[in-house]
């Protein structure tokens, strides 16, 4: 079998496939023609952050098995294709922890003492001493935004400066924020409180422009922002604004929405340092990727053992066919609830009734869970490390079975329990294969669960579906589908609108203006 790495890799990496018996070629710097004419003859491909793994590239890909990423990122890779083919999509999670955590340490102490400006100012001849006053990280309030396994190696390493930690996570329980020493707070607390404010969560929907300038009104005035995790999280043009006039007080920048980020104006001013995406640039986070990678690789082409997997669950082959279908079902299932329920999630109910309870539920309880927690941890999560990470954030998860379905021939339900909370989703597979979700709380719906979709709870009165509908269709998005449900005639109502791009934070807030509209939320599945 022949695998293909199209990035700069170490040559570890290369070393561990020709020792398994692979064939491996180096193929840098390819062109997406060239790239699409050869990667047929491939069973493998190894990328790093510059190849993109494209709807087109996939199709190409005739014999294509495995996509592994050296790194944790997956931006580059469309893995909706790569599902729907059977091909497997690996990452490393890990590798760059402690590189990143690092990373963002140095930008914290050098946004604090300037340490980067006052270089510059002595390599042109200057001894400016008053230029540069900096502040003190001592007894200074850090807010952490995101405390998975960067967030939470950056806790670790900050309480030894004697900051006081502050974090936003929606997946982090109290005992487990007592544990780490880090207090727990919602997010608009962390932004009034905080002194330095340091981002670790991937880019979503529900992140994009998380820091603009409504966010930043809350902030403390001379706060300093720190970014090692996705551009696209700050709203580049609010930042920059906001640093001009001294409600921020600086910014340390690893991270851009563009990049290379070209004639960025943030890169020219004073209160900002700037590295090239440094976050996970050292020799050893570099090697610990490409042979974690290769490794990966070999172990599913060889010995078709499936480790890191962000697509696919571990399952024996002779079960695959029965229980794909519920494991894309369970996953949609986690991914939708987790971007509705607001809350720190302790307890996880799976419910599987009917046709459900018969089948290996193992793989498909991991896969509620690991949708559960993609929206926050979408880079670090995985079919392997899913129910461990729910372990170390305080969430139970416990199982029941029942062969009587109700109304449904097979059911999948997730019961979700905070300290003063509970909601319920439930969803069916049609046809034995197409995944819907039927139930939320004491809502009866028909939810086709994929793409973005618009969720909205409403006054079941005349004339809202219709300003829904004209409203969207004035901003030039095409609706796919509408799905809507009630408890009782003229109460609340669900409303689900399936767009086909994404509605603008613009868009969603004139939704929320419309009469009879209570909230409103973009979801992406």
């Amino acid at each position: 079998m022949k695998v293909l790495i199209s990035d700069k890799i170490s040559p570890k990496c290369v070393e561990i496939l020709k020792n398994a018996g692979l064939e491996v070629d180096f193929k840098t710097d390819l062109k997406p023609e060239d790239f699409k004419k050869c990667i047929g003859e491939y069973h493998g491909l190894i990328i790093r952050s510059a190849t993109k793994v494209t709807d087109e590239i996939i199709n190409a890909a005739k014999n294509l098995k495995v996509i592994g990423r050296a790194g944790s990122g997956l931006d580059n890779v469309d893995k909706v294709s790569a599902t729907k083919k059977g091909i497997v999509v690996m990452n490393t999670p890990g590798g760059n922890t402690i590189t990143t955590a690092e990373h963002t340490i140095a930008l914290i102490v050098s946004l604090a003492r300037l340490i980067p400006q006052a270089s510059m100012s002595m390599k042109t001849g200057k001894w400016d001493k008053k230029k540069f006053m900096g502040v003190e990280l001592f007894n200074k309030t850090l807010g952490i935004i995101g405390i998975g396994n960067i967030g939470s190696q950056v806790a670790k390493r900050m309480q030894g400066f004697a900051m006081n930690i502050i974090a936003y996570d929606p997946f982090l329980s109290e005992d487990k924020a007592k544990n780490m020493g880090v207090e727990k707070v919602d997010i608009e607390e962390l932004l009034k409180r905080s002194d330095f404010i340091t981002i670790h969560t991937p880019l979503t929907p529900e992140t994009k422009n998380m820091i603009n300038k409504d966010t930043i009104k809350l902030m403390k005035p001379g706060v300093r922002i720190i970014n090692c995790a996705r551009g696209g999280i700050i709203n580049e043009n609010d930042l920059y604004s906001a640093l001009l006039d001294g409600k921020v007080a600086g910014a340390a920048l690893d991270v851009f929405e563009k990049e290379p980020p070209d004639d960025n104006p943030l890169i020219a001013i004073d209160n900002v340092i700037c590295t090239p995406h440094l976050g996970a640039s050292t020799r050893e986070a570099q090697e610990n990727v490409a042979i974690a990678v290769a490794e990966q690789v070999v172990d599913y082409l060889i010995h078709n053992i499936i480790r890191n997997a962000v697509n696919f669950p571990s399952i024996p082959s002779d079960q695959l066919v029965r229980l794909q279908p519920y494991v894309n079902l369970a996953e949609k299932l986690g991914l939708f609830a987790a971007q509705i329920f607001e809350g720190g999630v302790t307890e996880m109910t799976i419910e599987y009734r009917g046709d459900a309870s018969e089948i290996n539920t193992a793989p498909v309880t991991i896969a509620v869970i690991k949708g559960f927690l993609t929206p926050i941890l979408e880079e670090t999560v995985n079919f392997v490390n899913a129910p461990v990470i729910a372990k170390e954030r305080g969430i139970e998860v416990r199982e029941v079975k029942s062969t009587d379905g109700g109304d449904y021939q097979s059911l999948i339900a997730l019961r979700l329990k905070a300290k003063d909370k509970e909601s319920y989703f439930a969803g069916t597979l049609f046809s034995k294969k197409d995944p819907r979700i039927v139930v939320i709380d004491n809502f009866k719906v028909e939810i086709v669960p994929e793409g973005e979709l618009l969720f909205m709870y409403n006054n079941d009165k005349p004339g809202v579906i219709g300003n829904i509908g004209t409203l969207i269709g004035k901003n030039n998005i095409n609706i796919a589908r509408m799905h809507f449900g009630r408890e009782t005639p003229g109460g609340i109502s669900i409303s689900v609108v399936s767009i086909d791009t994404p509605a603008s934070t613009e868009l969603i807030d004139e939704i929320k203006r419309l009469p009879n509209i209570i909230s409103v939320r973009q979801i992406s599945l």
